[in-house]
């Protein structure tokens, strides 16, 4: 049997029937509310921006900190090298020396690093005071700190942070002397 909507009227005082009825109406409101909030729908594209955003910054970080030092490790690599060469080929101790600092300076300035944070060694065998000495052997190792891509100065000592990387070649000195 269906009342009509006019028996809430006939039962109930006006009042109680507006209070009642603004009460059943808020707790509606609400409800909606809540099954709105909990709906999935449309959350999925925020939910890759956010997570997509989260993971890009550092991932972006982490290339371009890796492609400095790499490019770092490689100019340092071939001044080393190159360093090596430039002595054993020389026809002198002195030229050889010279040759070698002008191939360490353009190896340093190409790998975009500054001469404060590079050290350089050279050392000779058998004879330590004449590199050019036949069958002998040149060493130099190259040692740098490569500094980090956006990363500020530690506790106010002006240095930022930075990666260490070395290098280090031989070369033999040919039996017959100076460039092949």
């Amino acid at each position: 049997m269906r009342r009509s909507s006019r028996w809430a009227e006939r039962t109930m005082p006006a009042v109680r029937r507006s209070r009642l009825w603004t009460r059943l109406r808020h707790r509606l409101q609400f409800r909606h509310r809540l099954r709105l909030l909990a709906d999935d729908r449309g959350s999925a594209s925020l939910e890759f921006l956010t997570v997509g955003v989260l993971l890009l910054v550092p991932l972006v970080y982490l290339v371009l900190a890796l492609g400095q030092i790499q490019h770092a490790v490689l100019g340092i690599e071939g001044g080393a090298r190159h360093a090596a060469r430039a002595i054993a080929q020389a026809d002198g101790h002195d030229a050889g020396l010279a040759a070698a600092d002008r191939a360490i300076r353009v190896a340093i300035t190409d790998a975009g690093l500054s001469p404060d944070v590079v050290s350089v060694a050279i050392a000779c065998e058998p004879r330590p005071s004449a590199c050019d000495t036949p069958r002998g052997t040149v060493s130099v190792r190259i040692d740098a700190t490569v500094p980090l891509p956006l990363a500020p100065p530690v506790l106010q000592l002006d240095v930022g942070l930075g990666v260490p990387v070395a290098a280090h070649a031989l070369q033999p000195v040919s039996a017959f002397g100076g460039a092949p």
